[in-house]
C-alpha cells in the first residue's frame, strides 16, 4: 500500500511514525531544526549524525527513500546559492580542481547546503506521515492562532483548485501559439499570474461571503 493518499505529499502507511500525534512530529521538527540552525559549520560529524536519524526515522515510517529524493527539488535554489558562495566570498583560498575557492566561502557553503537538506528531508518525512487534517489539529492543539490555522487550512484546500486554474490557463496559451522561449515574452507570463492572483483573490471573497451567509462566527471545525 503506497503512494499518495489524500494529498500530494502525504504517502499512506500504517506505521509507528504514522500514527504519532501530530502536535509531537511537529515539536520534534522545530527542536530538530533549532539544533541544525545552531551548529557550526564545521561540526561535520553532528550534521552526519543528523542525517542518521533522519534515515532512521524514514526506516521506521516505511516511506520509499525516492518518495522523499524525487520531492527534493524544492532545495535547488539553495543548491545554486551554496556553489556561487565559494566563488564570491572572501578570505583565504584554496586551489580546488584548478579553480581559486574561499575556505571560508567553502565552509558556508556546505553549512548552508547541510541546513537546508536537513531540514527539507524532514519536513518532507513530515509531511509524508501526517494528513493535511491532522497537522491542523496539531497545530491548534500547540495553541497555534485560529486564523492562522484555518488560512493554512484554506490553502491546503483549494491549492489544487488554483493548480489547476492555472493549467487551464497554460493550455489556452498554447492553444494560441504561445510558448515562452526568451526574455520578452515574461510580460505575458506576469500578466497570466496577474490574472491569477485576481482570480484567486475574487474567488476566496464569494467563499468567504457564502461562509458567512451559513453562519460562520470565525471558528469552523476541521
Amino acid at each position: 500500500m503506497g503512494g499518495a493518499h489524500g494529498h500530494l505529499l502525504h504517502f499512506h502507511a500504517h506505521s509507528a511514525i504514522h500514527r504519532a500525534p501530530a502536535h509531537l512530529k511537529v515539536v520534534a521538527l522545530l527542536v530538530f531544526m533549532i539544533t541544525v540552525v545552531a551548529t557550526p559549520d564545521d561540526w561535520f560529524a553532528a550534521f552526519g549524525a543528523y542525517l542518521m536519524v533522519l534515515v532512521a526515522v524514514i526506516g521506521l515510517s516505511r516511506v520509499p527513500a525516492t518518495y522523499i529524493l524525487k520531492r527534493m527539488v524544492v532545495e535547488v535554489p539553495f543548491v545554486l546559492f551554496a556553489v556561487l558562495l565559494p566563488f564570491v566570498a572572501r578570505g583565504p583560498r584554496v586551489e580546488v580542481l584548478g579553480l581559486s575557492l574561499s575556505e571560508s566561502g567553502l565552509l558556508a557553503a556546505f553549512g548552508l547546503l547541510a541546513t537546508a537538506t536537513l531540514g527539507v528531508i524532514a519536513s518532507l518525512t513530515l509531511a509524508a506521515t501526517t494528513e493535511p487534517q491532522a497537522l491542523l489539529r496539531g497545530l491548534e492543539r500547540l495553541r497555534l492562532p485560529t486564523t492562522l490555522v484555518q488560512i493554512m487550512a484554506f490553502m491546503i484546500r483549494y491549492l489544487s483548485v488554483v493548480t489547476e486554474e492555472l493549467r487551464r490557463m497554460h493550455v489556452a496559451r498554447v492553444s494560441r501559439g504561445f510558448e515562452a522561449r526568451n526574455p520578452r515574452h515574461w510580460p505575458v507570463l506576469a500578466k497570466s499570474f496577474g490574472a491569477l492572483f485576481i482570480r484567486s483573490y475574487e474567488r476566496g471573497e464569494r467563499v468567504h461571503l457564502a461562509m458567512l451567509s451559513r453562519g460562520y462566527t470565525g471558528k469552523m471545525p476541521l
